[in-house]
């Protein structure tokens, strides 16, 4: 029997999935209680390792969007329980079990959404990788705003199926359109701090421009509540008084955060008027 299916959505990042099926490889759930189900996206080429493991199954999906993909790896899954991660994530050895443990401590009724950990590439982090490390992705934060990252986030297969999954069209904001259609349908969410994927910072600029593109087209996208897409056009105030108040990081750290926080501010704004006269939203 299947327990838990781990659905990932590839799109270009093929570079990154031996470390990222390594790491399920040592996951401390038997390894015949879960599947693996990979999902390119469209991607120019796809290089799977060739030690891959006999429970990982690869299916494609030719609509543009990981929504779209994490839908495709659905309609293949067998587990209870879906568990989903990103290609550039490194689930640490103890994560399904400990997403289990917590699944079995709130009850099936819940979705279960463990922490995110941001790391650099080495001691000396950059500009952008600071900006990455302070600004993170506080899943305990998203979890007490009712939803949270399907970077690191489990739910029973019958929630996905009482919502029809996830909105394929949206290319961002996915996640919380789904963990709010399901708390609409008789499911909660909690946390789980002990079940944690590695996400590595952003090292690049044009890394950062690239995700806070996406990120807006999730918030500009259609049937996003409109208090939320008229908020994202304000400077960004509320973040820039989470860096400072934040004690996990040297003051340094979070005044220059701060700093990079106002220059996104400026590409988002540039990105909602492109938006809004028509342009298509960024996927990567």
């Amino acid at each position: 029997m299947v327990l838990v299916s781990v659905i990932i959505p590839v799109f270009e990042q093929w570079d990154r999935m031996g470390d990222l099926l390594a790491a399920l490889d040592r996951q401390t759930l038997a390894r015949s209680t879960f599947e693996i189900i990979v999902v390119d996206n469209g991607s120019t080429a796809i290089h799977m390792p060739d030690n891959r493991s006999d429970n990982l199954e690869l299916v494609t999906c030719a609509q543009p969007g990981a929504y779209a993909a994490r839908n495709a790896g659905l309609a293949h899954a067998r587990g209870q329980w879906i568990a989903f991660t990103d290609a550039d994530c490194l689930p640490t050895p103890n994560w399904l079990e400990s997403l289990l443990r917590a699944a079995g401590e709130g009850g099936e009724k819940n979705l279960v959404a463990g922490r995110v950990e941001m790391v650099p590439a080495s001691t000396d982090p950059t500009v952008w990788e600071v900006y990455d490390l302070v600004k993170g992705i506080p899943q305990a934060r998203y979890v007490n705003s009712g939803y949270a990252a399907t970077a690191n986030l489990m739910a029973p297969r019958a929630a996905l199926d009482a919502v029809g999954g996830f909105d394929a069209a949206r290319m961002s904001g996915g996640d919380a359109a789904f963990c709010r259609a399901a708390q609409a349908n008789g499911y909660g969410i909690i946390y789980a701090p002990d079940a944690v994927v590695r996400h590595p910072a952003r090292g690049t600029w044009h890394e950062l421009v690239t995700k806070a593109r996406r990120v807006k087209g999730g918030q500009m996208a259609p049937g996003t509540p409109l208090r939320y897409r008229l908020g994202t056009l304000l400077p960004p105030v509320p973040a820039i008084g989470r860096f400072l108040a934040s004690r996990e990081h040297p003051l340094r750290h979070r005044v220059t955060a701060c700093m990079v926080q106002l220059a996104l501010w400026g590409v988002e704004c540039g990105e909602a008027i492109r938006l809004l006269a028509g342009g298509g939203p960024e996927r990567r």
